[in-house]
């Protein structure tokens, strides 16, 4: 696993399972006491290291959970224990929380408020890239003239240090940038080396601002002074800003998970599928169009006429099927249907031919 991936579980074993279940033997454990343990985490009362009491998030309990449930599996592998009594546990479900998406304007504003670090910022408002992946990049990983950035390496913050590795799906790719922003970026890079670091001073790679009191909370602070509607954020939410203007500029699913750098385009729809909505009204009225100027619906329009009580959009009618000589036998009778007609071109004549004999339409 990459470093940066096992912290979160080292901390979640230190933590939350080994003071709760590491004096206790495996065949001991039962399904009810794994419920009760992850029940009593979300409430606040089970047993931690934690220095900070109170209720655990979901994504806490169920990173924890997972911690414990893997050991488990591990010693059915083994054959110490028949079955895995973690599985099945009820766990809390994580919230999914609307994205924060920024306007063009609300970017600008923020990166003027940023000051110093207005090239990060827009950078990562307008390509999507991880925070490790922009502040990893170095100068041979830049083509001003075609406008791209070749992400190779992640530069993430572990345990107080940068370590410094592969992007985090484990394959490089090339992002866009637009043009705009090429002769800011290129003011960075002026008398560096292509071995030497874009942003910061190129030696050492720039670290994530605290949460606290790091540089982008004060650009936060100025924003809002400047426009109190202006969304609270994290670093990370620029990456979904960058996606809502590629979807906006007409960006097709396949170039956005390859932009942001996710596993399948199912990832990106499943994380972005409110962006997408609008794509379903879209493919509606080009089906239309495409039927309207096609053959068939030329025939319509040649064929038919208005009829002189009004448009037949919106209209209902009772379909009646008559089943005396058409039925070979069948039992007689009538049967009859609603039908809301939402087309307003009319049935051309003679539309349907032999099996629409024996039919009729009645108001």
């Amino acid at each position: 696993m990459k470093p940066s991936a096992l912290e979160p579980i080292e901390i979640a074993w230190r933590l939350y399972v080994a003071p709760r279940w590491i004096a206790t033997p495996i065949g001991q454990i039962r399904h009810s006491d794994v419920q009760t343990w992850i029940s009593q985490l979300s409430a606040g009362t089970a047993k931690t290291s934690h220095t900070k009491p109170g209720p655990r998030g979901a994504t806490t309990v169920v990173r924890v959970y997972g911690v414990l449930a893997s050991i488990l599996d591990s010693a059915v592998k083994d054959r110490r224990i028949l079955s895995n009594p973690a599985r099945g546990v009820n766990l809390p479900r994580k919230l999914t929380k609307p994205h924060p998406y920024l306007s063009h304007e609300q970017i600008d504003l923020l990166a003027r408020s940023a000051t110093h670090h207005d090239v990060l910022v827009l950078t990562l408002a307008y390509t999507g890239l991880r925070w490790g992946e922009a502040t990893g990049f170095r100068v041979r990983d830049v083509d001003l003239v075609r406008r791209r950035f070749s992400v190779r390496e992640n530069a993430v913050r572990v345990g107080g240090k940068i370590i410094v590795g592969t992007p985090k799906s484990h394959w490089a790719r090339t992002v866009p940038f637009p043009a705009f922003l090429a002769e800011q970026l290129g003011t960075l890079i002026v008398g560096k080396d292509s071995g030497q670091i874009v942003f910061g001073g190129g030696t050492t790679h720039e670290r994530r601002p605290s949460t606290r009191d790091g540089w982008f909370v004060y650009a936060l602070r100025r924003t809002k002074l400047a426009d109190p509607s202006f969304p609270t954020l994290t670093l990370y939410d620029l990456r979904h800003t960058a996606a809502r203007l590629a979807v906006s500029a007409g960006a097709n699913v396949k170039a956005v998970q390859r932009m942001l750098g996710h596993a399948s385009a199912a990832m990106t729809l499943d994380v972005y599928a409110d962006l997408f909505d609008d794509d379903l009204d879209a493919v509606a009225v080009a089906l239309d169009q495409a039927r309207t100027f096609s053959s068939v619906g030329k025939m319509w329009a040649r064929s038919g006429q208005e009829p002189s009580n009004g448009p037949l959009e919106g209209r209902t009618y009772v379909e009646s099927r008559g089943s005396s000589e058409t039925n070979h036998g069948a039992p007689t009778g009538t049967r009859t249907q609603t039908v809301t007609i939402l087309s307003r071109l009319p049935l051309p004549l003679g539309y349907g031919g032999a099996a629409s004999r024996g039919r009729t339409l009645q108001a």
